[in-house]
């Protein structure tokens, strides 16, 4: 348990890292960094978004009972919302939360956020702690983190979306996979039929050397969901998990909701790494405690 607590710190802090760096390039001043010949680090304290909130309480969770009770995350949830609305959340992710905050059960709510519940890439960009926490247990992994998604994510979607990533940063923390196909035949073996899987598929066939049909074919989170997210995010994380930075670069290139692209590509690749630049870390914004 205490081993496991490490590695989803160690996830914890790549996925603020990524998050933090990544909203760095919503400013159009910065944007310009990504195609300069050295790649220089925005300036100052980069601070996180909703991904890093959420996620926050994720492993807060974890640490607390070892395993995910929905409704209890929820109110977690909505507790940090409460203290911090103005960490980014979207619309239907604040309209919830505050729900929850004034005593209304997610049962009632979630289920209908969005006619059919919401498949967008919020239970995906918060989850790859878990899957760090739960890494001798694949069939766990998809077990918890579908119950992490289902109480803002009701929509099969939003589930496949955590669940392959949660999957993803399990393989990374064990570490045992020889290639960028091994590790996404081994990530898609685990996800139930969806878009999100299609966009895998279609993700493995798409070489290293070719970032930029990547960003073309699999999406990069303009259409906030999780089926125009997690595809690229896991390609990222596959190509580029031995490198941090590279990975961080490759992945904020799509542009698109950066923050959370880079927070899940961040979560993933600090394991497969086993840590994070400390020369990027001093510009994060500290977490709590």
């Amino acid at each position: 348990m205490e081993n496991n607590l490490r590695l989803a710190l160690l996830s914890l802090d790549g996925l603020s890292l990524g998050d933090a760096f990544g909203e760095q390039f919503f400013y159009s001043r910065n944007i310009r960094l990504i195609y300069e010949g050295e790649r220089k680090l925005p300036s100052g304290i980069w601070r996180w978004t909703d991904d890093t909130h959420m996620a926050l309480s994720v492993v807060e969770m974890l640490r607390e009972e070892g395993e995910i009770n929905p409704d209890r995350l929820i109110k977690k949830f909505a507790f940090r919302f409460s203290k911090e609305p103005f960490r980014g959340y979207g619309r239907g992710a604040a309209r919830l939360l505050r729900a929850i905050a004034g005593g209304n059960d997610w049962r009632e709510i979630t289920p209908f956020l969005f006619k059919d519940g919401s498949y967008g890439n919020g239970a995906a960009m918060r989850v790859a702690p878990l899957g760090a926490f739960f890494k001798d247990d694949l069939q766990r992994v998809v077990t918890e983190a579908r119950k992490s998604a289902m109480v803002t994510h009701y929509h099969p979607e939003g589930q496949a979306g955590a669940i392959a990533v949660a999957v993803a940063a399990a393989l990374a923390a064990r570490g045992n996979f020889k290639n960028a196909e091994d590790f996404i035949d081994e990530v898609l073996r685990r996800i139930p039929e969806s878009k999100v899987k299609s966009g895998i598929e279609q993700a493995k066939k798409i070489p290293e050397q070719a970032p930029e049909r990547a960003i073309a074919e699999l999406g990069t989170g303009k259409k906030v969901s999780a089926q125009d997210t997690v595809p690229f995010c896991i390609w990222c994380a596959a190509h580029y998990g031995n490198d941090f930075e590279e990975a961080m670069w490759v992945t904020v290139s799509g542009l698109g909701d950066c923050d959370t692209t880079c927070a899940i590509v961040g979560g993933i690749v600090a394991l497969s790494c086993g840590g994070v630049p400390k020369a990027w870390l001093k510009h994060r914004e500290p977490l709590e405690g």
